[in-house]
């Protein structure tokens, strides 16, 4: 009997990265796939702890395997891992275990049930994988859980760093209105400032690790079988038309929005395999059911975002000055170097109109009908779940291509407004009550539910997402070289 093809999922070790690589992996192992998704040590304790065994315990034909991430053991065993620190160790440390676990899958005689892995899928930030996938000759495939206007500026970091443009000559750069450069040469990128590219470009160190590392990853792009992005064509149409046409470019798969993919599929025993790396409080959900339709403004900065004890009192008072209802999630660890505390004044006034939890279920939130609209730091996970489901955002972006997803949001897609980085109390409050009550609210919101139909069309069946999930299927796995073991 011929064996199943045999892909290889192997996401970045952050919370915004495991969730859009699980989704396809749900996908791919729907359409007939066999999957192996790779955790590090670490996440893999923490699903245990937040979702329970189940979450992880696997399938025949769906199984859960583990690398360690060369980090120290950590003091906080629930905390967010740092980003510079977790960069620096995975580049040293992962190459080695993960060419072992591929060979062991590769063994008959160590695993006689699993058929040979025939295909990496590697996240943008691992592409050490596509040593491995040469070394056996087999596709390795590129997905990037970023929007693809940033990767497009992402891919363009070395010419800015040629143009003399990155490193920034001092830090009066970040005041002598150098930020409002305009940046006019990325094909297909129009209106874009240097403050709106990703922030990994603003240092004045040609050593910085986030800035080379994201140079060197950029690279990478161009050895990949195929670039896998988690969007529409609709979307972003025009940036993916000037990529689409450069030839030195492996060829681009749209596929998203990927939760809509997974709504309509059978999950053949998938469903307890879940990504979220904190527990989930559902209880959320039976409090949105009783407010009105259209009444909610949810807020969520991610899994990464941190701020200061005064942004948060200033988010906190805008909010509860707007006098609407709101859920807002706070992580533990939302505020730098402290525990997230909120007054007990504000707790006391908002507590009929507020609700505050520590991790949600948040496609669901998204699409409960009481959710009017979403304040957020336009992670890329986020801004496509909330198009995906008609909400319009008003957007804090932290860092990372966030900042390219917050321009894009407001100024190409229609569908939000942006809050100063400083936070004011009374520019929170504004905007909430333009977005619940004005009329760019009502634009914003029509706007996104245009959007959401776009984003239907392209995941029915014979939409764009759709047409590319099939040729990567045909094209990739369905028909695979024999793997050298």
């Amino acid at each position: 009997m011929m064996k199943k093809p045999h892909v290889v999922c192997v996401p970045y070790p952050a919370q915004g990265h495991i969730s859009p690589m699980m989704k396809l992996a749900k996908i791919l192992h729907s359409r007939g796939i066999h999957v192996t998704f790779v955790n590090t040590e670490f996440n893999h304790q923490r699903l245990l702890s937040s979702r329970g065994p189940d979450s992880i315990k696997g399938l025949p034909d769906f199984r859960f395997e583990t690398i360690p991430d060369g980090l120290p053991p950590a003091a906080d065993p629930n905390a967010t891992q740092d980003v510079v620190e977790l960069g620096i160790s995975i580049q040293k440390s992962c190459l080695e275990p993960f060419r072992n676990l591929v060979y062991r899958l590769n063994n008959s005689s160590l695993s006689p049930n699993d058929p040979p892995v025939t295909c990496l899928v590697f996240d943008g930030n691992m592409g050490f994988t596509l040593q491995v996938a040469k070394e056996l000759e087999i596709p390795g495939l590129l997905f990037e859980t970023a929007s693809f206007c940033s990767f497009a500026c992402y891919m363009h970091f070395p010419e800015l760093v040629e143009r003399g443009l990155v490193p920034l000559k001092d830090e009066s750069c970040f005041t002598n209105g150098y930020m409002d450069t305009q940046i006019d040469w990325i094909p297909g990128i129009k209106n874009i400032l240097f403050r709106e590219l990703p922030t990994f470009v603003r240092t004045t160190d040609p050593n910085d690790f986030v800035l080379n590392f994201a140079v060197k990853e950029s690279l990478r792009a161009y050895e990949a079988a195929g670039l896998i992005f988690n969007t529409f064509d609709a979307l972003e149409m025009e940036v993916l038309d000037a990529f689409r046409s450069q030839l030195s470019l492996p060829p681009i798969y749209t596929v998203g929005p990927l939760p809509l993919h997974l709504n309509q599929i059978p999950q053949n025993g998938t469903q307890s395999f879940g990504s979220n790396l904190w527990k989930e409080d559902t209880e959320c959900l039976e409090w949105l059911d009783s407010k009105e339709p259209n009444s909610v403004v949810y807020v969520n900065f991610g899994s990464v975002a941190v701020m200061t004890s005064e942004q948060l009192f200033e988010f906190a008072s805008g909010l509860a000055n707007s006098k609407h209802n709101f859920l807002w999630i706070i992580r533990p660890d939302l505020v730098v170097g402290e525990a997230a505390m909120l007054p007990p004044a504000f707790i006391e006034e908002t507590k009929e109109r507020g609700l505050l939890a520590s991790w949600c279920p948040q496609e669901s939130v998204l699409n409960h009908p009481s959710i009017a609209g979403f304040l957020t730091h336009c992670g890329w996970n986020s801004i496509i779940e909330s198009l995906s489901s008609g909400v319009p955002m008003i957007c804090w972006p932290f860092f990372a291509d966030q900042q390219t997803n917050c321009s894009y949001t407001c100024k190409h897609w229609g569908v939000g407004m942006e809050i100063d980085n400083e936070v004011k109390r009374d520019e929170v409050e504004k905007q909430v009550r333009e977005l619940m009550e004005g009329e760019k609210g009502k634009k914003m919101k029509n706007k996104a539910m245009e959007w959401k139909k776009k984003a239907e069309e392209a995941t029915s069946p014979g939409g764009s997402s759709c047409a590319y999930i099939d040729e990567i299927i045909n094209k990739f796995l369905l028909v695979p070289k024999h793997p050298a073991v």
